[in-house]
C-alpha cells in the first residue's frame, strides 16, 4: 500500500477509529450513527472509508435515521460501494428499529387517548408511500390485545371486512377498538368514504357491545381523531 493511497479498511485505522473496536472498548453510546452503520457495511469503496460513505449516505437522507428508514433499495444501490447485500442490512436495521420503538411504546402505555394511538401506529405506517388500514383491539382496562392490518392500498368498503374485523374482535374478547388509517399526501381532512366507513364501524360494534373508541388518519407528524372532533 503505497504512501499516498487514502483507502483503508476499518483493520488499519488507528483504535479510536475503528468502530467495532470502539463499541468493544467504549459501548455502543459512544458510536456516532456513521459508524453504526460502517460495521452493518463493513467496507466503503476505493476512495472512501466504511466511515465516511456511510457520513455521506445520511448526507443525504438529512443526518436522520427516520429518513434513511424511507429509503428503498434502489436508493441505496446509487451510492458506489454499496450493493445489494449491504442495502438489505441497512434496511433491515431500520426495520428493527422501527418495530423497536413501536415495541416500547406498546409496553410504555395503554391506548387511553388520541396522542397515544398516534405515538403507538405512528411509527407503522405514519412514513408509507401507499394507504394502510389498521385497527387497535383494546380489553376494558384499554390494553392492547391485538393490532391488525385490515386493508393495503386503499380503505374502500370492498377492502376493509366488518365483519371479519368483528369477529376477530368477539374472539379475542375485545370491548373496544381504534382503527386508523394514514394519508401518504399528508391531509388531515377525512374523506366521504373514510366517514361512511366509520359509521358502519360504528353501527356494526354497537349491537355487538364493542364500542368503536376513535378513529385516527395519520400523517408523519401529526393526526386527526374523529373522536377529539366529535365525529363518532
Amino acid at each position: 500500500m503505497g504512501e499516498n493511497n487514502t483507502s483503508f479498511s476499518i483493520k488499519t485505522w488507528n483504535e479510536d477509529d475503528r468502530p467495532r473496536e470502539k463499541l468493544l472498548v467504549k459501548g455502543k453510546a459512544s458510536l456516532s450513527d456513521a459508524e453504526l452503520i460502517a460495521i452493518l457495511i463493513g467496507s466503503g469503496n476505493k476512495s472512501e472509508s466504511a466511515v465516511g460513505l456511510s457520513k455521506r449516505i445520511l448526507s443525504h437522507a438529512g443526518n436522520s435515521l427516520k429518513e434513511l428508514g424511507k429509503k428503498s433499495i434502489p436508493d441505496l444501490l446509487q451510492f458506489n460501494g454499496i450493493g445489494e447485500a449491504k442495502a438489505i442490512t441497512i434496511l433491515a436495521a431500520m426495520e428493527l428499529g422501527r418495530r423497536r420503538q413501536a415495541e416500547n411504546v406498546l409496553e410504555r402505555q395503554k391506548i387511553t387517548s388520541s396522542q397515544a394511538v398516534f405515538e403507538f401506529l405512528q411509527p407503522v405506517i405514519g412514513d408509507l408511500p401507499h394507504e394502510e388500514f389498521w385497527v387497535i383491539y383494546l380489553n376494558n382496562s384499554n390494553k392492547v390485545l391485538q393490532t391488525q392490518q385490515l386493508s393495503k392500498g386503499g380503505i374502500t368498503g370492498t377492502v376493509v371486512d366488518v365483519r371479519l374485523t368483528m369477529k376477530t374482535a368477539l374472539q379475542l374478547g375485545a370491548v373496544g377498538l381504534v382503527l386508523a388509517h394514514n394519508h401518504p399526501s399528508g391531509t388531515l381532512k377525512p374523506s366521504a368514504a373514510d366517514k361512511q366507513l366509520t359509521q358502519k364501524f360504528k353501527f356494526a360494534g354497537e349491537s355487538l357491545d364493542i364500542k368503536v373508541l376513535d378513529h385516527l388518519i395519520i400523517t408523519e407528524k401529526t393526526y386527526f381523531s374523529f373522536a377529539d372532533e366529535q365525529l363518532l
